[in-house]
């Protein structure tokens, strides 16, 4: 059997990582990854490594985490079971590609933060040795698999391997263990305007909210009414296609045409046959010419040949 092509595409990231598994969570993604890497050194790709400690302050943090916000009081909830039980899972890190003898975090900084509050010295890292693109993937793959992450986090992390590692979204729905159309529908939400985006990723807007705002004009307004009025899913979205009508009904009629084009129109219509509508423009213009079956369009087809 030939090779699945999408598998092909992955590359040496993610897939070559963890294989061909099932991922239910993030916990699971961790064990998963370092268990084929310390049992498994054909991949040469990555360095396959047992667990070591490593000085917290020699971890940099990733700038590609698709993670933004964290919660300071879960991060002082972690803490607080650090100090009691220590840092149980380790922290994921690869060698720092811009400062010698650092690491930058690949999967694990809720951890890591939580770790410097609780004042460990230093924690315990799977060390990877992988490129750009692989630290990337599993960063954002294994922040998406949490179900901490906002919405507009989540579809920034999926915009980020679409269009940066030409992932389909049909390849990325199998990775992540989501549905297409739920990748689909995640990433529509980023149309929305940056200040009603700023309200989803807060949590003053579910993602059923955010949806029925989509392509509507008046979004930011009626994104501020759904929160002052706590409008449910249902009524937002009456509230939406209520406005959309609206916007629709009032939207600028098209300039007249002059009697002349119109006279123009008329005069080749009859001769064809057929409706024919002229637009002109700042530069040209053109002629549009609808036919309602495949016979008009024959005889348009034998009026143009004929010289």
């Amino acid at each position: 059997m030939s090779e699945n092509p999408s598998r092909k595409r992955l590359g040496r990231g993610l897939a070559a990582l963890i294989g061909d598994i099932d991922i239910p969570d993030s916990t699971v993604l961790i064990e998963a990854e370092a268990h084929r890497q310390a049992q498994s050194q054909t991949d040469k790709g990555s360095a396959g490594g047992a667990e070591k400690y490593l000085p917290i302050e020699k971890i940099m943090r990733n700038t590609h985490n698709p993670r933004r916000s964290f919660a300071e009081e879960n991060i002082t909830d972690l803490a607080q079971s650090i100090r009691e039980h220590g840092l149980v899972q380790p922290v994921i890190v690869r060698p720092s590609p811009i400062r010698d003898g650092y690491f930058e975090l690949i999967a694990g900084e809720r951890r890591w933060r939580a770790a410097q509050q609780a004042g460990l010295v230093e924690i315990p890292v799977l060390l990877r040795d992988v490129d750009d693109r692989t630290a990337l993937e599993l960063a954002i793959i294994e922040n998406v698999q949490r179900a901490d992450l906002n919405p507009v986090e989540e579809a920034l992390g999926y915009k980020q391997l679409i269009e940066e590692h030409g992932y389909l979204q049909a390849d990325l729905a199998v990775i992540i263990g989501k549905s297409r159309s739920h990748l689909a529908n995640m990433m529509r939400l980023l149309k929305l305007p940056e200040d009603v985006l700023d309200k989803l990723a807060l949590g003053q807007l579910s993602v059923g909210h955010a949806r029925c705002l989509i392509n509507i004009e008046k979004a930011s307004v009626l994104a501020q009414q759904i929160i002052e009025k706590g409008l449910s899913v249902r009524q937002a979205e009456e509230l939406a296609a209520h406005n959309s009508d609206k916007s629709e009904k009032s939207a600028p009629e098209k300039p007249e045409k002059d009697p002349n084009t119109v006279a123009l129109e008329r005069n080749l219509g009859e001769r064809l046959g057929m409706q024919v509508a002229i637009n002109f423009k700042s530069k040209g213009g053109d002629i549009r010419i609808h036919y309602k079956n495949l016979d008009q369009l024959d005889d348009i087809c034998r009026r143009l040949e004929q010289r």
